[in-house]
């Protein structure tokens, strides 16, 4: 992919988060009805504009939603109907394990790592695709037959590494605790004291790495410190399914990485894009997916449809 990755995520969202949360609660989940709720709108077009007049001010942006629903019902059909011809592509944080205060409390469910070990007999391909480094998404995982590729994309990029001690030297520099993922590095923000204070601190720490010849990045409550190497969840995305011959696949992320490889799905036969939303979640994600949920949980009812 041809796309600059300091331009791309490298600032965090400053918006009003109450506000956004607030939209997105009036949302909903795009999944909400099931197949019989679309085929008795789609057999009853009078009884759906009937209830279409009772609020004529969203009339449009109605219709508008249940047209999504319906494409989103038959993608995922379609999928489920060929698994042989087709992969499940997830990240891990936020995605299959909640979000939580620090990263080393993060746990995948039970429940959630079951329903993987059922699709790795179903699917060509199920793959976390994580900012972790592909060890620790394998152990926090912990599902056999997963295909586990860690710091975004990276490790499937030799030359990263060469720049794996620059990137330790400039984290040394930084007055900040470090999460060291091996070819990355990140600064959490979540547990600051004051958050104001932290961003304008990261975001001069962000400012002397774009000087050092390093990529910045932010995330949810988080600076992520990467190297100036052409690899991404969407090269990652791309390799995988290439070297597997696929042409079909579900994508489910929640943050700004993951936008790459909602766009490395661009041109497949068969692409689905899945937004596990939340307060923090960026909104170029959600208006990128074709379909949103509102949290792990609900990705995992999701996935128990294929």
């Amino acid at each position: 992919m041809d796309v600059a990755p300091d331009r791309v995520g490298d600032r965090p969202h400053r918006g009003d988060d109450a506000d956004r949360g607030e939209r997105r609660r009036h949302r909903g989940p795009l999944l909400e009805a099931d197949e019989q709720d679309e085929q008795r709108h789609d057999d009853d077009p009078a009884a759906d504009s009937e209830e279409r007049t009772e609020e004529p001010g969203d009339e449009a942006d109605e219709y508008e939603r249940h047209g999504r629903i319906v494409r989103a019902v038959s993608a995922l059909t379609r999928l489920a109907e060929a698994p042989d011809r087709a992969a499940i592509l997830l990240d891990v944080d936020g995605t299959l394990a909640p979000i939580v205060q620090r990263p080393d409390e993060a746990a995948v469910p039970e429940e959630a790592r079951r329903e993987l070990g059922r699709l790795v007999e179903r699917y060509a391909l199920v793959a976390c695709v994580s900012g972790r480094t592909g060890e620790d998404a394998r152990r926090l995982v912990g599902v056999d037959g997963v295909r586990y590729v860690g710091s975004h994309g990276l490790e499937l990029a030799p030359e990263a590494d060469r720049w794996r001690d620059e990137i330790h030297r400039f984290a040394s520099t930084v007055d900040w605790p470090v999460e060291d993922k091996g070819l990355t590095v990140s600064f959490h923000y979540r547990e600051a004291e004051n958050e104001d204070d932290a961003l304008e601190y990261l975001e001069e720490v962000a400012e002397r790495a774009r000087t050092a010849g390093l990529v910045p990045r932010f995330g949810r409550k988080v600076l992520e410190i990467r190297p100036p190497v052409q690899a991404d969840k969407g090269t990652a995305v791309t390799q995988l399914l290439e070297e597997a011959g696929l042409k079909r696949a579900l994508y489910a992320g929640d943050d700004t990485t993951d936008l790459d490889a909602f766009r490395a799905l661009d041109g497949l036969e068969l692409g689905v894009r899945v937004a596990v939303s939340s307060d923090e979640a960026p909104d170029e994600l959600v208006s990128a997916a074709d379909i949103v949920v509102d949290s792990p949980a609900e990705l995992l009812a999701l996935l128990q449809r294929l």
